[in-house]
């Protein structure tokens, strides 16, 4: 029997690790209500934000809209979106910050042009491709920076920045609220150069291998759970405002920004 995974992966700092165990603790009460039984009590915090694939063990978790138009297409089962409350986000709906230092010379896209940039991962929406949408009506169709950086996520991303290692880096909006909860010290030198275009927030997912029955389930229960007064606390620690339901249509308009930018003559963020 496949062991089952449940995970909250994309903003996931030690610091909120309790609040999300409440809210998973929430999630199987309900879900416990319709009679599923035999749900992991823990959460696995060690689950990487884009992992190597949305396999059959993945019960509940979160994933970036990019990556499930492209690498985990058919994989996975959407099951709701959050509305956070963020700057930056509108509805469901977020963006990403470029950042770069407070005290650099840098006061418009354009003067990042020959620069170096550092991408948490090259199948990122947030670090990549709407970056790449937003430079592409500057770039000309030819290279707009020195070099491009992986640094494997947000965190490090913005550590390179701030060290001087590179002069910009595109962070999800809702991260930098995180950081500016959590660690503020590690995001004070900071500020926001521009904001890239808006994509759907980042969904909940299940494997497209769970049981139908159990993916109703879920789906009513996050529902339930953001709509009752008892849980806004542990809501709010999250920065969510309301969770609904997920709209298929929504997350394969994220290509239109990898599109767009490849009609523009800059189909890589270079």
């Amino acid at each position: 029997m496949t062991q089952l995974d449940v995970s909250f992966p994309m903003y996931n700092l030690p610091e909120m690790a309790s609040a999300y165990q409440v809210l998973w603790d929430a999630l199987v009460d309900e879900m416990e209500k319709e009679g599923v039984t035999g749900l992991p009590p823990a959460l696995n915090f060690r689950r990487p934000p884009v992992p190597d694939a949305i396999g059959p063990e993945v019960f509940f978790s979160q994933t970036c809209g990019y990556p499930l138009q492209t690498i985990f297409r058919g994989q996975y089962e959407l099951l709701g979106v959050p509305t956070y409350d963020a700057p930056g986000c509108v509805g469901a709906t977020h963006c990403a910050f470029v950042l770069v230092r407070e005290d650099s010379h840098f006061r418009k896209l354009e003067d990042l042009r020959g620069g170096v940039f550092a991408v948490n991962s090259w199948h990122s929406n947030s670090g990549m491709n709407l970056p790449r949408a937003l430079l592409a009506r500057y770039a000309g169709g030819k290279p707009f920076f020195r070099s491009v950086i992986e640094t494997g996520g947000h965190p490090p991303s913005m550590e390179r920045v701030v060290a001087g290692e590179a002069d910009a880096a595109s962070i999800d909006c809702v991260t930098f609220a995180f950081f500016q909860d959590y660690r503020p010290s590690a995001v004070a030198s900071l500020r926001i150069l521009a904001e890239t275009p808006p994509s759907p927030a980042i969904p909940f997912v299940t494997s497209r291998k769970t049981a139908p029955n159990h993916v109703a389930t879920l789906r009513r229960s996050l529902v339930r759970v953001a709509s009752d007064p008892l849980r806004r606390e542990t809501l709010a620690k999250l920065r969510i405002r309301n969770i609904g339901p997920a709209d298929p249509a929504a997350y394969p308009r994220i290509l239109d920004y990898e599109r767009d930018a490849a009609r523009l003559g800059y189909p890589e963020l270079v």
